[in-house]
């Protein structure tokens, strides 16, 4: 059974919606920002948490993303808020993001739990990034929904698919041995990372954002849109659309596409090690999957039930 949640339900009415000294301040700063009485007034606030950043290709469209985001939190009647957090990039960050997953499992739930946010959505996919973002929600317990970075565009050699991750590996050895040219070498260089996006090969992006889809975080089919396919931007605008009618209703157990609201209800069908070794499963039996995600999986559920 469902209930149609109040205005004066929601966890931002006690830091806009109240007729007390500090009310006034939080509601005079919005104002000093361009928003006005009706931008909030009886509307959830729906937090962005967007880990874009210039210097991590896998996220670079998640600033537009973002806006896409708004589009569909504005469409259903809530007010959207963007909040940055830790960009964990792979490909650049040394020695390893792992290093950092946790520091971003913490921004995010620290964020939510500061902010007057009623729901998030969470934007991410570079390896790390998707089980920080996840943990750091669960531990909030907020309703959010993740939306996927997808995967970038195949690269391509002389006619040839590249995969990236992959392929790398296989021309190094190629051009240790003599093989190809500092020429060719340059050529692939140039063509084996096409677009934005996270990698196109089932590395560990691709399996925790298949995962996280498989535990019904995102909306279904959102992890293998591609970065750079005109779906992804509408895949965004619907899981703004998504989160804010998630936020009509209070339930005690799991809702569709959304982390469990209620802090007693944590331990869901969605946060549970049985859920978590079932998505692992589909997520292999899907195709290949990386080792990557067996660090990572089991801390979403410690996180769900601490």
């Amino acid at each position: 059974m469902t209930n149609r949640k109040r205005p004066e339900d929601l966890r931002s009415h006690r830091w806009l919606g109240v007729s007390d000294l500090r009310s006034f301040g939080h509601r005079s700063r919005l104002r000093q920002v361009g928003y006005d009485t009706t931008d909030w007034a009886g509307r959830p606030v729906i937090g962005i948490i967007n880990t874009w950043s210039d210097i991590n290709p896998c996220h670079t469209h998640l600033r537009q993303r973002a806006e896409e985001v708004k589009r569909g939190v504005l469409q259903a009647g809530g007010f959207p808020i963007e909040l940055p957090a830790m960009s964990l990039a792979e490909v650049m960050v040394k020695p390893t993001t792992m290093l950092y997953r946790n520091f971003l499992a913490m921004e995010t739930e620290e964020l939510l739990r500061s902010h007057p946010i009623d729901g998030a959505v969470l934007l991410g996919g570079c390896d790390k990034t998707t089980p920080g973002l996840i943990m750091g929600a669960i531990s909030m317990g907020l309703p959010s929904i993740y939306v996927p970075a997808g995967p970038m565009l195949r690269g391509n050699w002389q006619g040839k698919a590249l995969g990236s991750g992959s392929d790398v590996w296989k021309y190094w050895d190629e051009k240790r041995a003599g093989n190809i040219t500092e020429a060719e070498w340059d050529e692939i260089e140039n063509g084996i990372a096409r677009s934005f996006g996270t990698c196109m090969t089932m590395g560990t992006a691709a399996t925790m954002m298949a995962i996280a889809e498989a535990m019904g975080l995102s909306l279904p089919g959102a992890s293998s849109i591609p970065a750079a396919d005109s779906n992804h931007p509408r895949m965004a605008t619907q899981s703004g659309r998504r989160i804010r009618i998630t936020l009509h209703s209070s339930r005690r157990s799991g809702t569709p596409y959304s982390i469990t609201p209620s802090r007693k209800s944590r331990k869901s069908t969605m946060s549970t090690p049985t859920a978590s070794a079932a998505a692992i499963s589909s997520a292999s039996r899907a195709g290949p999957a990386s080792s990557g995600c067996i660090v990572s999986i089991p801390a979403s559920p410690r996180d769900a039930n601490r």
